[in-house]
């Protein structure tokens, strides 16, 4: 190896780029492509090693991740997203031109291997190479074998170098979209159809968030991005869709933190004939169905910032449900509805210690006891049923007691994941319903959807599911950027 450059010790990126562009020249001069070019596979690095059969002919590619130099004989790593697998390569089965070729490749590098199954002394599976091709060789080195990338807001910034640094990082976005992939499964085998609704809305209807806006220049008029697709699947149900649901982006130009990011991932689901009870049976169904294909389990950690695990959260059916005002009950007080305005809010900042803002209404001030000493303290699944009318404008009123709404949200893990609704189908009943929650405000009524359930719309449930919250929860990431590839955040510099 006397001819090929080497950086010394300690060298800067610079310097380390600038050798590597040297071994692109040399490579050239070989009559090799350093950027390949077609490489049929017949399997992946992952899949050999699950599936492992001593003396099978493979062809496979990925990243040499790892490299031990012992002279005449080479072991590496050929690794993708999805996991690695040892390889050998001897001296004895190159030729010349094939060994001067291996000797300019390093970590980083993307190669095709042919060769053949073996396991070593040590008892590792392994491929013996016969044959290989340069795919591209990186100018950039990859992080640290061993530390990877210690700045988090540079695994963010760099998920590219996440992935390939950080086993468990990797981990958890295959695990994503396994999840998503099994969601999809579930629903289409139950006769579900999956539509797509627009993003860009002349009223950011379906819940109650700030939109982001901009301006279609082509028709000449203001759009929002979407908050939700609720009332376009509705008008779906109307034109005849009996089971339909969407999976997709929603965007709210609200604030960033360990829970929220403004571009997130939401399932939405809606079921002719439903109600609020049938969709809570079917996402206690769902989740522990794709947590036994997906884990194999139904116990799942969850750690703290630290690393430390905060709680295990058990999946185990069936889930309890619960009316929200005796939930309320358990923790403010069996008279807690039975108290004055006042004497609601003083018992919460002065007894519970809930801080309550002088903004908040007497409804909000309950919800805000609930949101601190129930959901945020709830760690295995519960559905919290029947919540005040005025939280909730699409959803039918009780027909027991019409000051709440035949509802549930799904509470785990310490926060929401999943409202579930007998779906408003009153034309007249939704109209009165959107201006009391539009206030002044009647410009951000959606009257063309009101118009649509003219036609009739049939008696349905419906469910909207948080895909970031529930892959944190089966994952064990403590923060919502840990489960999107490319997070929102802050310009730099």
């Amino acid at each position: 190896m006397s001819d090929t450059p080497h950086a010394a010790p300690g060298s800067s990126e610079e310097e380390l780029i600038a050798v590597r562009r040297e071994k692109v020249g040399k490579i050239r001069a070989l009559g090799v492509n350093p950027y390949g070019g077609r490489f049929d596979v017949t399997a992946s690095p992952a899949g050999i090693k699950a599936n492992f059969e001593e003396g099978k002919q493979v062809k496979f590619l990925g990243r040499i991740t790892a490299l031990r130099d012992m002279g005449r004989t080479q072991f590496f790593s050929v690794s993708d997203v999805q996991g690695s697998i040892q390889c050998m390569l001897t001296k004895k089965a190159c030729s010349e031109e094939a060994w001067a070729l291996w000797k300019l490749l390093e970590r980083g590098d993307w190669i095709g291997i042919e060769g053949e199954t073996f396991v070593t002394r040590t008892g590792e599976p392994s491929v013996r190479v016969e044959a290989f091709k340069v795919l591209s060789k990186a100018l950039r080195p990859m992080p640290d074998k061993f530390h990877g990338l210690a700045d988090a807001d540079m695994r963010y910034r760099r998920r590219h170098l996440d992935l390939m640094s950080n086993e468990e990082s990797a981990r958890r976005f295959v695990a994503r979209s396994l999840i998503v992939q099994e969601i999809r499964r579930y629903l289409n085998d139950r006769g579900f159809l999956e539509v797509e609704t627009p993003m860009l809305q002349d009223i950011a209807g379906g819940a109650a968030a700030k939109p982001f806006e901009s301006y279609y220049n082509a028709l000449k008029k203001p759009v929002t991005l979407r908050i939700a697709p609720e009332l376009f699947l509705k008008r779906l149900l109307v034109g005849g869709f009996p089971k339909v649901y969407e999976l997709n982006r929603n965007f709210r130009n609200e604030g960033v933190d360990r829970r929220h990011n403004p571009e997130f991932t939401v399932l939405e689901v809606y079921e002719a004939g439903g109600d609020f009870e049938t969709m809570a049976d079917m996402m206690e169904e769902m989740i522990t169905t794709i947590a036994m294909k997906v884990f194999g389990t139904l116990r799942f950690d969850q750690y703290d910032e630290e690393g430390n695990v905060r709680w295990t959260v058990d999946l185990t059916r069936p889930w309890r449900r619960a009316d929200y005002n005796d939930l309320v009950r358990e923790v403010a007080g069996e008279d807690w509805f039975a108290l004055s305005p006042e004497q609601r809010r003083e018992r919460a900042e002065n007894e519970l210690h809930v801080q309550i803002g002088e903004e908040l209404d007497d409804t909000a001030v309950t919800q805000q006891v609930y949101e601190k000493l129930v959901e945020e303290k709830q760690a295995n699944p519960l559905f919290v049923c029947h919540v005040a009318r005025d939280l909730v404008p699409l959803a039918k009123a009780n027909p027991e007691n019409p000051e709440v709404v035949d509802v549930f949200e799904l509470v785990m893990n310490g926060q929401e994941l999943c409202p579930g609704y007998s779906e408003q189908n009153d034309p007249v009943e939704q109209l009165e319903r959107l201006k009391h929650q539009a206030g002044e405000e009647t410009q951000k009524i959606d009257y063309d959807f009101v118009e649509t359930l003219e036609s009739g719309m049939p008696s349905a449930g419906g469910i909207g599911i948080g895909i970031d919250r529930l892959c944190m929860l089966m994952t064990g990431a403590c923060s919502i950027r840990d489960i999107i590839l490319f997070p929102q955040l802050k310009s730099r510099g």
